[in-house]
């Protein structure tokens, strides 16, 4: 976690080497980094009373490449930082209540700009070609990133024989449900901020057993890559009670469209068996819909109404 964990870190160090009105700006970012993190280059220099190329060049001399990489760290300690309720009060206190629904869809559709243009093409291919060559795939992601486990879980049982979603109700049983991973196995785990340390540790052990790893989260610097060699990075809120997941969304599409082009007859195959047990078995509504002035509809229970 080098860009968020050091950021203050790298203020304090280079603090003695600091202008005067570089130093307001240390001051102001090290006590109120919840604040900062929602303004320009410009506004943060009004707010402290320097030039946009005092601050510009504050972020230069702590070691970045430019304002943009600095506040890509500053938004890194902030998610860290912040518990639920902070990042609440932070997010609405700066949305007027008429400007929320709009400004969700503009911020859903920045984070997967920012995730196209960023995402490794290479580990996108890797990540495939490792799931291909998988005896078991496992997977597994906590709390909000559950709904994108089940999801992505809920389309590799239409390609892959022997898949397995991880339940996650304590850490002894997700132990339990990966005892027999191994080097023939790939896991997938799914993390954004607030990190899992469930999760962390799932990789750890599949880690240790030698099974290929697979992760999606939001930068290199997240804890559960530690144990991986494939990182599929997509971009997630910032700082928000509600998390952001289009992006991930969007990679687990992607992943799950190129894997099916790369097995399509067995793919279409399942689908076509599929087909006829949801038709046989009435899985879908439009089996059951009724017609008006159809005397021969079916009910819920399965009478004809003219039984």
């Amino acid at each position: 976690m080098e860009q968020a964990d050091n950021l203050l870190g790298r203020i304090r160090k280079n603090y003695h080497s600091f202008s005067k009105g570089q130093k307001r700006l240390a001051d102001y970012i090290t006590e109120n980094y919840d604040k900062a993190v929602f303004l320009t280059a410009a506004r943060l220099g009004k707010e402290v009373g320097v030039s946009e190329s005092t601050t510009v060049r504050f972020a230069t001399q702590l070691g970045y490449k430019g304002f943009p990489e600095f506040h890509r760290a500053l938004e890194e300690l902030v998610r860290n930082r912040l518990n639920s309720i902070q990042r609440m009060e932070v997010t609405y206190g700066h949305v007027p209540q008429a400007e929320i629904l709009d400004r969700i869809f503009q911020s859903d559709i920045e984070k997967i700009k920012l995730t196209m243009e960023h995402i490794d093409h290479s580990a996108f291919e890797l990540a495939v070609d490792t799931l291909l060559g998988a005896r078991t795939i496992y997977i597994i992601g906590i709390r909000s990133c559950a709904p994108l486990a089940s999801f992505l879980g809920f389309y590799l049982n239409m390609i892959f024989p022997d898949v397995r979603l991880i339940q996650t109700n304590s850490s002894s049983e997700i132990f339990e449900q990966m005892f027999r991973i191994s080097q023939e196995d790939v896991i997938i785990g799914i993390s954004f901020p607030r990190y899992s340390m469930r999760t962390l540790k799932a990789m750890e052990f599949a880690n240790n057993r030698n099974a290929k790893v697979i992760t999606l989260t939001d930068s290199i610097h997240s804890p559960i890559n530690l144990y991986s060699s494939c990182n599929l990075i997509a971009r997630s809120d910032m700082a928000s009670i509600v998390d952001s997941l289009v992006a991930p969304l969007s990679v687990i599409n992607a992943l799950v469209v190129a894997l099916c082009m790369k097995k399509q007859g067995e793919v279409v195959d399942t689908l076509q068996s599929m087909e006829k047990i949801w038709d046989e078995y009435q899985v879908y509504s439009s089996d059951e819909m009724n017609h008006v002035g159809d005397t021969d509809r079916l009910y819920d229970d399965g009478h004809r109404e003219d039984e």
